[in-house]
């Protein structure tokens, strides 16, 4: 067969879709978030997209295990200690920099292996029949106090509370991690399954206080009204309580879809697919001109510790810190 022939044929191919490969996306955030983001994808670009969810942790722990035969081209993650810990591993590959320089540095890989979708703040959940603002505790190891014996809600199994614990061992050091954790359990923490859980007893009465993320209140207030009794306080002074985090993406190195999986990145950092994250999801827009839904608190208004996201890649030695201490 002449090159000629076979160039045409190709071009045939590629027409019907006959050579089309599938995009493999593991996706550590919710179907219910990030499909209308792949079905917009689906339809702009013609490519297809298959997406396995499951928990961040979890599908992290996969990737790891299948090593070099992983079928996934992109992680999609919750949080960047998942994505700190593949980095580590050397399972993604380098990003380009027009990708990266869509972000500010503190919300990307500094090796240039991963880059954040979207910023999730931690915030303290309140119940405002039982505080005011100016009423709330200034720092979140003010929690272990006798005042809020009984009264704290968690979510332990939670991926973002685990890449909160993470932070508190890298500023704080292990030990005080530990006393924190061991402390908080015998004030008498109340635990629940994840952060809507702790909306929704926030709301019964059944705890006057709740660690989770910013997002999860607005759902509810978007459902039921301002007269609903539980809003967000973000601590000052760069409180470890007021981590920002991120969900992001990164490129498994052994993708046979590079292209793919390059233009599925940068769609995530696309004004669509950002707007859709901060209008719908009530998450931060990390891209530069994009707005950012006008119930959040602006975003740098948010006085954060200073913190290398990369080194929240310990998960491992996280999951046994909190299993000694019996918080899992």
């Amino acid at each position: 067969m002449n090159m000629r022939l076979l160039a045409v044929l190709s071009l045939l191919f590629a027409g019907t879709g006959a050579l089309a490969q599938t995009l493999t996306v593991y996706s550590g955030r919710n179907e219910e978030f990030v499909e209308p983001v792949v079905e917009d994808f689906i339809a702009e670009t013609g490519i297809e997209v298959e997406v396995r969810y499951g928990d961040t942790a979890e599908l992290a722990a996969t990737i790891l295990e299948e090593g070099q035969n992983s079928p996934a081209d992109v992680f999609l993650a919750q949080d960047a200690g998942a994505l700190g810990a593949l980095a580590g591993a050397g399972l993604f590959t380098e990003l380009p920099k027009a990708t990266l320089e869509r972000v500010e540095p503190r919300f990307r890989s500094a090796e240039n292996l991963w880059v954040g979708v979207t910023g999730r703040a931690r915030v303290l959940a309140y119940n405002t029949d039982a505080y005011t603002p100016e009423t709330l505790p200034e720092s979140i190891f003010d929690l272990t106090g006798d005042a809020y014996r009984g009264r704290v809600g968690w979510a332990p199994s939670n991926g973002s509370f685990q890449a909160f614990v993470t932070a508190m061992r890298v500023l704080e050091g292990e030990e005080r991690a530990r006393e924190w954790l061991e402390d908080m359990i015998a004030n008498d923490v109340q635990t629940y399954t994840d952060n809507s859980s702790q909306i929704e007893a926030l709301e019964r009465g059944e705890i006057d206080l709740g660690l989770v993320n910013h997002y999860y209140l607005y759902r509810y207030l978007a459902e039921q009204g301002e007269s609903f009794p539980v809003r967000n306080h973000y601590f000052s002074d760069a409180d470890l309580g007021s981590l920002i985090n991120v969900a992001g993406a990164g490129i498994l190195a052994t993708t046979d879809q590079p292209d793919e999986a390059q233009r599925f990145v940068d769609y995530l950092l696309s004004e669509s697919a950002q707007q859709h994250f901060t209008n719908a999801v009530f998450e931060y827009p990390l891209v530069s001109g994009i707005e950012t839904n006008d119930l959040l608190v602006p975003l740098s208004d948010i006085e954060t510790p200073e913190l290398d996201l990369s080194n929240l890649d310990d998960l491992e030695g996280t999951l046994e810190l909190l299993s000694e201490v019996g918080a899992l």
